[in-house]
C-alpha cells in the first residue's frame, strides 16, 4: 500500500492565526503529521499550545477572526482547504466528527436527546424521521445508555456528565465518519468514568474501523491506546514518536517537564515536579526556542535559533537543542 492510500489525512505546514485587535497570533505554527486509517493519534500540552486549534482548523470550525493562512490539510489526497462551505458542510459528520469538552455546553439544553441526534443524523443522511429515530436509540444502545427508548426524551440536564459524553459520542458516530477528533473528552469526568469512556472508544474502533484523533492535556489518559503521540508547546510539535518512546525515552524539556508531573503508582510517596514559570505568550514569541524561558537546561542557542526536528530513534523526533548537544558530545567522546 502506497504512503498516499495508507493515510487518511495528513496535515502539511499547517499555519493557523487569529487577527485581533492587539496583532496577529499564530496559534499554529507549521504542524506536519500524518493520521493512518484506524489509527489512534494523540496531541498533548498545556492550555494554549495549539492543540485544539488544530483540531478545529482540521474541522474548518475556527472562530471569525480565526484563519489558516498557510499550509494544506489532505482527506484522502484532497486539501479541504480548497472546498466550498456546501461540500465542507458535508465533509462534517459524514467523514469526520469532533467530541467537543464539555458536553453540558455542546448538547442545546432547550431540545431533547432524541431531537439533537435525530436532526443530526437527517442533516448528513436520507433517512426519515422515524429511521433517525432508530438509528439514534441504535447508537445509543452501542456506546452503553440503559433505556435509551426513554433517553431520547429528557433533556441534556436531566442525565449525569457521564451520560451526556456517551450521548456526544452517539452522536458523534451516527454517521459513521472514517475520522474522530475526541477534545479533552473526560475532562469533566471523575476517574471510573474517564476510564470507562476511553474503553468506550477503543471498543468503537475496533467495532467501526474509524481512526481517532485524541487531544489531551494529559499524558496518562492516552499512555495505553494511542498508536503515536504528539507533543505541542507554543504552536510547534516539540517532540513525536510511539506512547514506549514519549514515555520511556523523552528527548525534549518540555516532555520530561510534563513527565514529572504525572503521579507514578509505583512510587506514590515521589513529590510531583511542577513545570516552572507559565505558558508562552502567543502575542510575544521568544526568538529562538518556545520553550527556552521556561527551560532549566537552556542553551545559549537555545534565545536565538528554533530547534529543527532531530531524529533521536526509529520513529522518534524531538525538536531540542540539547539532543544536538548531546550528540556533539558523544561523537568527540
Amino acid at each position: 500500500m502506497s504512503e498516499e492510500n495508507k493515510n487518511i489525512l495528513s496535515v502539511q505546514n499547517l499555519h493557523t492565526s487569529f487577527f485581533t485587535d492587539n496583532g496577529e497570533v499564530t496559534a499554529v505554527n507549521g504542524v506536519n503529521f500524518n493520521l493512518e486509517k484506524g489509527k489512534t493519534l494523540g496531541i498533548v500540552g498545556e492550555s494554549g499550545s495549539g492543540k485544539s486549534v488544530t483540531a478545529y482548523s482540521i474541522m474548518q470550525i475556527l472562530a471569525q477572526t480565526g484563519k489558516v493562512t498557510e499550509g494544506k490539510i489532505l482527506y484522502n489526497g484532497e486539501n479541504i482547504l480548497d472546498w466550498n462551505d456546501k461540500k465542507l458542510q458535508k465533509f462534517r459528520g459524514e467523514n469526520v466528527s469532533i467530541i467537543f469538552q464539555d458536553p453540558m455546553t455542546s448538547l442545546n439544553p432547550t431540545f431533547t436527546v432524541g431531537y439533537q441526534m435525530i436532526e443530526a443524523v437527517r442533516l448528513h443522511t436520507n433517512k426519515t424521521k422515524e429511521e433517525a429515530k432508530a438509528r439514534a436509540i441504535e447508537m445509543l444502545t452501542l456506546v452503553g445508555v440503559n433505556e435509551p427508548e426513554a433517553r431520547i426524551k429528557q433533556y441534556p440536564h436531566e442525565l449525569s456528565g457521564g451520560m451526556r459524553q456517551r450521548v456526544m459520542i452517539a452522536m458523534s458516530l451516527c454517521c459513521e465518519p472514517d475520522i474522530l477528533i475526541a477534545d479533552e473528552p473526560t475532562t469533566a469526568l471523575d476517574v471510573t468514568i474517564q476510564a470507562q469512556i476511553l474503553e468506550l472508544m477503543q471498543d468503537l474502533q475496533k467495532k467501526l474501523g474509524m481512526a481517532i484523533i485524541m487531544v489531551t492535556h494529559d499524558l496518562g489518559v492516552i499512555a495505553s491506546m494511542c498508536d503515536e503521540i504528539l507533543v505541542m508547546y507554543g504552536g510547534r510539535i516539540c517532540e513525536r514518536g510511539t506512547a514506549d518512546e514519549i514515555f520511556y525515552n523523552p528527548c525534549h524539556e518540555y516532555t520530561k517537564g510534563l513527565l514529572r508531573s504525572i503521579p507514578r503508582v509505583d512510587n506514590m510517596n515521589e513529590k510531583l515536579v511542577p513545570i516552572g514559570g507559565t505558558p508562552i505568550n502567543m502575542l510575544n514569541m521568544p526568538e529562538g526556542c518556545a520553550f527556552c524561558p521556561r527551560c532549566a537546561n537552556a542553551l545559549k542557542i537555545c534565545l536565538t535559533e528554533k530547534p529543527e526536528e532531530y531524529q533521536v530513534g526509529e520513529d522518534h523526533l524531538a525538536s531540542c537543542w540539547m539532543n544536538v548537544k548531546e550528540l556533539i558530545e558523544s561523537e568527540e567522546a
